[in-house]
């Protein structure tokens, strides 16, 4: 199906999109890596009357050391992330998130704000960026905002983003020396969302868990944080009743959707089961396994 008619416009600059989106009113949509909001648009489930495509406006991209965090244009591609040596270095949880996201022909095209603007709750960056405590650099008419990653995502296709502003950056502060990382996800073939899945950074000291952050994917309405989970394993080895017990406190938070990949009962379970696997893998990266 061909989507309605609507008038496209190229910025080159910022202050220029954010311009046109002022004034185009909240008819128009930012076009960022284009696989989400395209397929919508021709099934006529988003029929924009304006689209503002970003991708020649260069300061949003790129990936930085600032201080004591890594900042991340909006702009920047799956691809990009996936093979940036500093992510690689200083936050590997998002190297491997990427390498989770589509194929690699999406990865060229796909921007991290793209996912993480549009909501769904099957994308994988929302629970990444719960996971890493990261925070959102918003953009409008009138004038800046930050705001933390927990919160930012308030239903399906719903976020705090006001009609006219723009995702900028992403802020990623950078895990401690020894942090253990990992993102483990279930989809039935290349390309799919997940059935579910879980990001998972950990931080062990004396044989006990001293830090932990889980996020799980597509598992309710938003990427959820499992605070209950965390809250269960700190202080405590991470033995089998301590994995147990965190799967059973990720599992009971779930209000997934069922669909073709699977019924409640069962994408709940893999929820669990996925939180289960993340923890372990983090666990053997953190070098205290």
């Amino acid at each position: 199906m061909f989507p309605a008619g609507f008038d496209y416009h190229a910025p080159n600059s910022l202050a220029e999109a954010v311009q046109l989106m002022g004034n185009l009113g909240p008819d128009a949509k930012v076009l960022a890596g284009g696989h989400s909001l395209l397929p919508m648009m021709k099934l006529r489930f988003a029929q924009p009357s304006h689209l503002v495509d970003l991708r020649r406006i260069a300061e949003l991209r790129g990936i930085r050391q600032v201080g004591d965090e890594i900042h991340i244009g909006a702009m920047t591609t799956e691809h990009e992330l996936l093979h940036s040596p500093l992510l690689a270095d200083k936050v590997p949880l998002l190297v491997e998130g990427a390498g989770w996201i589509a194929d690699p022909q999406v990865r060229y095209k796909g921007t991290i704000g793209g996912d993480i603007s549009h909501g769904d709750p099957g994308n994988d960056h929302p629970a990444l960026m719960l996971a890493l405590d990261a925070s959102f650099v918003l953009r409008g008419a009138q004038g800046e905002r930050t705001v933390k990653a927990d919160g930012f995502f308030l239903g399906v296709y719903s976020t705090q983003l006001e009609p006219g502003e723009i995702l900028t950056q992403v802020r990623v502060p950078i895990p401690a020396p020894g942090t253990g990382w990992s993102y483990q996800k279930l989809k039935r073939k290349t390309g799919d969302f997940a059935t579910a899945a879980a990001a998972v950074l950990l931080q062990m000291k004396g044989g006990n868990v001293a830090t932990v952050s889980i996020a799980l994917t597509n598992a309710g309405p938003t990427a959820l944080k499992a605070s209950g989970a965390e809250a269960s394993l700190l202080g405590k080895p991470l033995d089998e009743a301590a994995l147990d017990e965190a799967a059973r406190q990720a599992m009971a938070i779930c209000e997934p959707t069922p669909d073709l990949r699977g019924d409640v009962a069962y994408k709940v379970a893999m929820a669990g089961e996925m939180t289960r696997r993340a923890l372990q893998a983090a666990h053997a990266r953190t070098g205290q396994a």
